[in-house]
């Protein structure tokens, strides 16, 4: 049996998706009253998964996820290590893995309209429910008060993150071919 090569054009494509994702990742806003910044780390996982398929940004996300593991400093505020990964917020760095493969089982069915955006809410639910978990589990904070810390800020941020992200997405797919 042959095994399916990959091309080098995907390997620039999730090599540019690993690259977009850290420079997202460094423009930061820190609140004063949570320990999780406002970043753009979410709008740049959610243009991957609109611009070159859920597959592509999933192996994207785990080579941004490794390079930061090794200490390259592709984590906000320019931090890198296994530190991050395993630190207050590292539920919702891994959160966004689950975030890819739930939409992965979607995204042939369903590329445009509400539903879509559903989808991509969903998996930012599912990115939610692994980072605060971890949150609640390192910091020994009580369920309630994470949410209010960590997600209930980011909600409609994120939402604009994602249309945003799939909106600029599908325009850029019309111009350059992927």
């Amino acid at each position: 049996m042959r095994q399916k090569a990959i091309k080098l054009n995907d390997l620039v494509k999730i090599a540019s998706m690993s690259a977009l994702l850290a420079v997202c990742s460094w423009v930061t806003i820190p609140l004063p009253f949570s320990g999780v910044p406002v970043t753009l780390q979410t709008f740049a996982v959610f243009f991957a998964i609109g611009f070159i398929g859920c597959k592509r940004a999933l192996i994207s996300y785990i080579v941004y996820l490794a390079l930061g593991a090794v200490g390259v400093p592709v984590f906000s505020g320019f931090g890198g290590g296994v530190g991050h990964l395993i630190g207050p917020t590292g539920g919702y760095l891994f959160g966004f893995v689950f975030t890819c493969l739930f939409c992965m089982i979607y995204e042939k069915r369903h590329k445009s309209g509400w539903i879509h955006y559903i989808i991509l809410a969903s998996g930012l639910l599912i990115c939610y429910v692994c980072g605060t978990a971890w949150f609640v589990f390192q910091t020994e904070t009580g369920v309630w008060k994470s949410l209010l810390l960590c997600v209930v800020p980011y909600i409609i941020p994120d939402a604009v993150k994602i249309v945003l992200a799939s909106l600029i997405a599908s325009k850029m797919k019309k111009i350059i071919k992927v």
